[in-house]
This record gives C-alpha cells, sequence and structure tokens, in this order.
C-alpha cells in the first residue's frame, strides 16, 4: 500500500520540478538572449526488497524519488538542461544594441558570458550589460569616446570611423558545461574558443522560448499533478480503513 504512494509521490515531485521549469521559462521570456531550461526523468526499477529496510525505503522513495521493493517504476528527475537554440532578432536601432547571428556569446569581466547584447555606457564611457558588468574587448574592457559608435559584423568598434578595439565573442566545445548564474549570464570552467559568429548592430535577440509551448506544458502538468495527489488521497485513504479494519479485528 505504502509503495503505492511512494510511487505517486516520486511523479508528484517530478512534476512539481518541471512546472518550476516551464514557471521560469515564462517568466523570462521577454528576456533579451534568454535560453529556455526542461527537465529530462529516469524510471527507476528495484526487484528486490533492499536491506535498509521499509525506513530507509521510505526516505529514498521521498528524498530522491526513486525506488520502489517489488519490481514497480518510480521516477526521479535526471537532469536539467538549456536549450541552446538561438532566439528571434529584434531591430532596435539602438547602436549599443549587438545581436549575435551563431553560436558565441558576449564575454565579461570576470569569466562571465551572455547572448544578451542591450549593453550600455557607463560614466567613465565603459560599454557594461544592463547590470553594469564590462564586456570584454580583445584587450579588456572597452571605453569609448565620445563620437559616432559603429560595430561592425565582426565585432570591431569603431567611433568616428577609427577602430578603437574589438567585441570579444567566444565559442564552447560543450555547451552543456555553462552553468546560469542569473541575468542572462552565464560561467564555466570549460576553455572558451574564439568564435567566428558574425554581429548585428542595432537588433538584440529574443528569447527562445515559445510561450504557446510552454503554457499548454503547464497545463498538463498541472493536471498530471493533481491527478498523482488524488491517487496518494485514494491510498492513504485505503491504507487508513485497512489499519482501522484490521483493529477490530
Amino acid at each position: 500500500m505504502y509503495k503505492g504512494i511512494y510511487i505517486a509521490a516520486s511523479g508528484s515531485m517530478m512534476k512539481q520540478r518541471q512546472m518550476e521549469t516551464v514557471s521560469n521559462n515564462l517568466a523570462n521570456a521577454a528576456t533579451y538572449g534568454y535560453k529556455e531550461d526542461g527537465v529530462t526523468f529516469r524510471d527507476y526499477l528495484m526487484t528486490e526488497f533492499s536491506e535498509r529496510g521499509a525506513e530507509d525505503q521510505e526516505g529514498a522513495a521521498l528524498g530522491t524519488a526513486g525506488k520502489s521493493s517489488d519490481g514497480r517504476i518510480m521516477t526521479y528527475v535526471s537532469d536539467v538542461y538549456t536549450d541552446h537554440s538561438g532566439g528571434g532578432m529584434i531591430n532596435t536601432n539602438n547602436p549599443l544594441d549587438v545581436a549575435i547571428d551563431g553560436s558565441g556569446y558576449f564575454a565579461l569581466e570576470g569569466d562571465k558570458y551572455t547572448r544578451a547584447g542591450n549593453f550600455t555606457l557607463n560614466s567613465e564611457g565603459f560599454i557594461t550589460n544592463a547590470k553594469g558588468v564590462k564586456v570584454l574587448g580583445s584587450g579588456g574592457p572597452i571605453q569609448v569616446p565620445e563620437g559616432k559608435l559603429e560595430i561592425s559584423s565582426s565585432g570591431d568598434v569603431a567611433v568616428n570611423g577609427i577602430v578603437i578595439d574589438r567585441l570579444r565573442v567566444v565559442e564552447f566545445a560543450d555547451k552543456t558545461k555553462l552553468r546560469k548564474e542569473g541575468e542572462s549570464n552565464y560561467v564555466t570552467t570549460e576553455p572558451v574558443i574564439e568564435s567566428a559568429s558574425s554581429l548585428k548592430q542595432g537588433y538584440l535577440e529574443s528569447s527562445n522560448v515559445n510561450v504557446i509551448q510552454e503554457m499548454v506544458n503547464m497545463i498538463n502538468l498541472h493536471r498530471e499533478y493533481e491527478s498523482n495527489q488524488k491517487i496518494i488521497q485514494v491510498f492513504d485513504e485505503a491504507s487508513g480503513k485497512i489499519a482501522n479494519e484490521m483493529a477490530r479485528v
């Protein structure tokens, strides 16, 4: 009886984790350069009773959402992954807005990387991201003097027709090692590779979130979560009834 509760509980926890991911995707649907996340899960089949005892079985089932002692299948979250496919291009005509056409990432000070190119100038004339982190060029942070700013498709930064630096755009051999740090920034221990991606001045990359699909996913997940909760309730009521009947005997 309790095994059935554990199985349904594992499903509920998986749906809850998926719901959190979908909610975060929807919350960032209008965030420039945001890449949507997804959840993968696995079924866990255990055919032999664990020697740890029933108490350990309960902790494992509810803690990792993953074990049954009679060959029944339970489910647990295997991984949370990021879809790094490109988003759409938005024309802003702002000379400090830059979009990447390709698989590269802008390099920021502090070993951070981003696809969000909604840049600005700080009080000292340095190009920064929306949160004030300096954007890197070939020689470090890029400081721009007053004048007409132009950024070429290769990343050359020119003021009044004179090239002063080049935006540093990099790639990674294994994007699965990129870790989201918030504010559309990533960090990684992977070595960087100089990117040949082209840039588009006056454009921004939108998020790659499919809002309609994510809303459909949210509705389906909510229904599935409620179904698992009802199953848990049925098992709980049945176990209570059995306990009462046995007490009378």
